[in-house]
């Protein structure tokens, strides 16, 4: 697994954004998910059918 070193001011956003327990790898997915689902909403917004 590869590891990756975070400033104090991106953990402390990643502290806000995180829910009780959860981990930071699920947090990450979490944010990675959202980054790629609107990736493509915005690649197929001109797409006319």
């Amino acid at each position: 697994m590869p590891q990756i070193h975070l400033d104090d001011e991106t953990v402390e956003r990643l502290d806000m954004l995180r829910e009780e327990d959860e981990e930071y790898d699920e947090l990450v997915n979490e944010l990675i998910n959202i980054y790629e689902a609107s990736e493509r909403t915005m690649f197929h917004a001109g797409d006319e059918y």
